[in-house]
């Protein structure tokens, strides 16, 4: 792979000097939704697939970016010395983002670069491309002028590029599972706090699988602010009774108790959603410090359950997806990963009879549906990293 790359590199910046290569995988949250924002545990992995930047120093003060991806686009050009963004520099202001909030830093580069991006990522399938973008750029960034920036502050970062300079409110769980992922592990983050441990994924027999249900997430992002809120006006009711700072402070015993408080209904499914959650999120964890995947595969179906029922995030395609998985025999577990309202699920399926198994959920989903989805099936692989040049 990378020795196609830096051909490509070469290509398209009619150069025969050989650049870096770095790698910065996409991430699945395993289980933990919706609970990040409510002082909650996330558990995602990075994945085998991701974003590549081929990255040359210039003499001068030049930025260009070129991506494989949206090729019709062409060489996007700037400058050090303008970093604003441009929307017509559309994919290119989320590298130009990470370079603008090393300079905010304090943290400033004399030479500019030529920088080659590929990824494969599927796009719009909720699995991150936007945080490996800036993760890719970063280390390499931080590369190029030996800045010998920490990892955990480069994600931090990181995250506030795309909430500054980008204008999307995520949290940190992406950019943290992007820097800090480790070769079949997942991470256990606690997103307040950033204490994290890896507990080993042993996946012996077993794929992880992502589903996409090719409908894009059209409503997540007004309902994502629509259920913060929800959750918002149940942790005050519930602050009247108990002293908590966030709901997922609560166990679900402990919320039982004193659900009578909050007095909406339906903010009183939400915040049952987010605790349950998070105690899930942490059972999970155990089971696969123990090896036990089937156990694991329980608590992502019930996490789906939950996301669909309390916290009515699914919506009719990813609902289909999930179901049709769960008439499988050797699907362990499935549910929806993400915002909601489209993009994927991830499935633990048996790795015996994996195509018959695929190609019998393709066909329930699009009965149901009548789109085709697409499969992609991965491994969990390590944090953004450079690659050597005999690597593939």
């Amino acid at each position: 792979m990378s020795e196609n790359l830096i051909s490509s590199f070469q290509e398209v910046f009619q150069t025969n000097e050989r650049p870096k290569v770095y790698l910065s995988p996409g991430r699945v949250n395993l289980i933990g939704e919706h609970t990040d924002y409510n002082g909650g545990y996330v558990f995602p992995c990075a994945l085998s697939v991701g974003t590549y930047i081929v990255i040359r120093p210039r003499e001068d003060r030049k930025l260009r970016f070129y991506s494989d991806n949206f090729p019709d686009l062409g060489i996007i050009e700037t400058s050090l010395d303008n970093l604003d963004y441009e929307e017509s520099h559309d994919w290119a202001n989320y590298p130009k983002g990470v370079i603008y909030m090393f300079r905010e830093e304090g943290f400033t580069g004399g030479k500019g670069f030529d920088a080659y991006f590929y990824g494969d990522i599927p796009n719009g399938a909720g699995l991150s491309s936007s945080a490996s973008i800036e993760l890719a750029m970063a280390i390499a960034w931080d590369a190029q002028n030996v800045f010998g920036m920490d990892r955990i502050p480069m994600v931090q970062l990181c995250q506030r590029a795309e909430n500054r300079y980008i204008g999307v409110n995520c949290g940190i769980m992406d950019q943290f599972a992007i820097g800090m992922g480790k070769k079949d592990h997942a991470v256990l983050l606690d997103c307040n706090t950033l204490d994290y441990s890896y507990a080993p994924v042993k996946l012996e027999g077993v794929k992880l699988v992502l589903a996409n249900t090719n409908k894009r997430r059209g409503l997540a992002d007004s309902k994502y602010n629509e259920r913060r809120r929800e959750c918002e006006e149940a942790l005050a009711d519930l602050q009247k009774a108990v002293s908590i700072q966030n709901l997922c402070d609560l166990s679900p015993e402990e919320f039982s108790a004193n659900r009578q408080v909050i007095k909406s209904e339906t903010a009183a499914r939400r915040a049952k959603h987010a605790v349950e959650e998070n105690a899930r999120t942490i059972k999970a964890h155990q089971a696969l410090k123990e090896g036990d995947v089937s156990a694991f595969g329980q608590l992502m179906n019930d996490s789906h359950r939950s996301l669909r029922d309390d916290y009515e995030v699914t919506g009719d395609h990813l609902d289909a997806l999930t179901e049709a998985a769960w008439k499988e025999e050797t699907v362990l577990g499935a549910r929806m990963t993400g915002a909601g309202f489209g993009g994927c699920t991830v499935n633990l399926i048996k790795e015996e009879g994996l195509e018959e198994t695929l190609k019998r959920i393709a066909d329930t989903y699009k009965n149901r549906t009548g789109i085709e989805t697409e499969f992609y099936v991965v491994d969990i692989g390590d944090g953004t990293r450079e690659l050597g040049n005999n690597v593939d």
